[in-house]
C-alpha cells in the first residue's frame, strides 16, 4: 500500500466504458514523516476522498479487490481515508488536528 495526499483529480471525457462514473485523483506520496516525495500516482477513487486528505492507495492486482474496481482495468486505488497514524506509540499524523 502507498499512502498519499490527494493534490488534484483528472478529467477524461473519452475512456474505456468501464472506467465511466470513476472519480480520478492524482495522489502525492508521503514518506512516514508525512513528508511529500517526489512519486505521483493517479487512482480511482473508491471511498470519496476530497482535496489534501490523506489516503491508502492499493496498486497492482489489489486495486481490483473492492466492490467499487472489481473486474475493472484499474491499477491504483483509493481504498482508506487516514484518520490516525503512529509509529511505535508516537502519533504522526491525526486528521481531528489538522483541521
Amino acid at each position: 500500500m502507498i499512502m498519499g495526499k490527494v493534490v488534484g483529480n483528472v478529467v477524461s471525457t473519452q475512456k474505456d466504458d468501464q472506467l465511466d462514473g470513476f472519480k480520478l485523483l492524482v495522489v502525492r506520496q508521503v514518506d512516514l514523516e508525512m513528508k511529500p516525495t517526489k512519486s505521483y500516482i493517479v487512482a480511482v477513487d473508491a471511498v470519496e476522498a476530497g482535496e489534501n486528505e490523506i489516503v491508502l492507495v492499493a496498486t497492482g492486482s489489489s486495486a481490483r479487490m473492492t466492490r467499487v474496481t472489481k473486474e475493472k482495468p484499474v491499477d491504483a486505488v483509493i481504498m482508506a481515508i487516514v484518520d490516525k497514524f503512529e509509529i511505535e506509540g508516537k502519533e504522526i499524523y491525526n486528521k481531528r488536528k489538522e483541521v
